[in-house]
């Protein structure tokens, strides 16, 4: 387990000072840090079809990337190049442990755990994200460079990498093992390997207004909601045919706005789509499922874990109403197991003596009997 090793402030304290705000580095952020995957494992992963993985390297002035999967490394040399892994904590129970040490964000906001591996010179070039990132180095070093926000112009340096032009640095520092980077969006930064060296970097990002609007249309549409019509029985003769008058112009804002006052409905949209997976996952449901009697056993003895990538979200103002969701879907249970089924939506992995007292209870071994047989959840030691 990865736990923070905060000195220079409290979790409230970076949030209030440094969350979206600026950036800055924490030393030794994790004590002892070792690497919860090798360089051959990570290149392993990124032979797989499903996996999200870039090549980008520079030579003779020149990016390029190359998108996965690879079956070879071999002709990189070594030097000026680095392996990138979107969504590692969908592929590596070790790996994902790294994200337990900031859940004092919640889940809702988090994107995914990337990896990386690179050589001497090693580097994504200089760029900005659109996303709030802490970049915990791993084995080896690498020299950090942060500027302020305000105006970057970006270029394509290559069709896959979007860089910012040279900026001045307000933070320009060499990270070692243990060593964690907070970046807010809109700061541009570049991290240059000194050596073979690992670097983890956990992301939190949200949608776009245009994006929300476009999810919430389809959402509507596939649930057969928001067809009503503006209705106006007591309108008023015009003057003036080509007129949208102000009182035509709220009629037709009301009616969007009625379907977004509407906390049913959105609430559920919202609910639908925060949990949607953002990568693709490692699933494999269960071809025998569990009987009820193998799992009130299996509760007492070990512990129950979210398979990597899942998202399982609630309200706390529907949750006691037997309402949560899981993957993309509503999910609806008995109010009864309600602390139950928050624990499993507050934790990764849930320990064998918490669920304990929920061995001998129906309802609650029908709840998990399901998330087990879609292979969502999982036992293990």
């Amino acid at each position: 387990m990865f736990q923070l090793n905060l000195t220079q402030f409290t979790q409230e304290e970076f949030l209030r000072d440094y969350w979206q705000k600026k950036p800055v580095l924490i030393k030794q952020g994790f004590l002892n840090f070792e690497d919860p995957i090798s360089p051959d494992e990570l290149a392993g992963i990124a032979c797989e079809e499903q996996v999200q993985s870039r090549l980008i390297h520079h030579t003779d002035g020149k990016w390029q990337a190359d998108f996965g999967p690879f079956e070879s490394y071999d002709h990189l040399g070594e030097e000026n190049w680095s392996l990138v892994i979107q969504a590692l904590d969908n592929w590596s129970e070790d790996a994902a442990q790294i994200i337990e040490a900031f859940r004092f964000i919640p889940h809702w906001r988090l994107d995914d755990l990337m990896a990386s591996f690179a050589t001497p010179g090693g580097s994504v070039g200089p760029h900005m994200d659109k996303y709030d990132t802490f970049i915990c180095q791993g084995s080896g070093s690498r020299r950090w460079r942060v500027g302020d926000n305000g105006e970057h112009k970006e270029f394509s340096a290559h069709t896959a990498l979007l860089h910012v032009e040279s900026f001045d640095a307000i933070i320009d520092e060499e990270l070692e093992a243990g060593d964690i980077l907070y970046i807010p969006p809109g700061f541009p930064h570049e991290g240059s390997s000194l050596n073979n060296s690992m670097s983890f970097s956990v992301g939190f990002r949200t949608n776009s207004t245009v994006s929300l609007l476009s999810a919430f249309a389809d959402h509507l549409i596939d649930n057969d909601q928001g067809n009503e019509l503006i209705q106006d029985p007591n309108r008023a003769a015009t003057q003036n045919s080509g007129a949208i008058d102000t009182k035509d112009y709220q009629l037709i804002k009301n009616q969007l706005q009625q379907i977004l006052d509407n906390d049913e409905v959105f609430r559920n949209f919202a609910g639908s789509y925060m949990s949607q997976a953002k990568h693709e996952m490692d699933l494999v449901p269960n071809e025998e499922p569990f009987s009820d009697e193998d799992i009130s056993d299996i509760l007492t003895q070990t512990n129950l874990l979210r398979l990597g990538g899942l998202r399982a979200f609630y309200f706390t103002d529907t949750v006691d109403q037997g309402i949560c969701y899981i993957n993309g879907s509503q999910v609806d249970f008995d109010s009864s197991i309600t602390s139950a089924v928050k624990l499993m939506c507050d934790n990764v992995c849930v320990a064998a003596e918490d669920l304990a007292q929920w061995k001998d209870n129906s309802l609650f071994i029908d709840f998990v009997k399901t998330q087990l047989d879609l292979g969502y959840w999982y036992f293990s030691e």
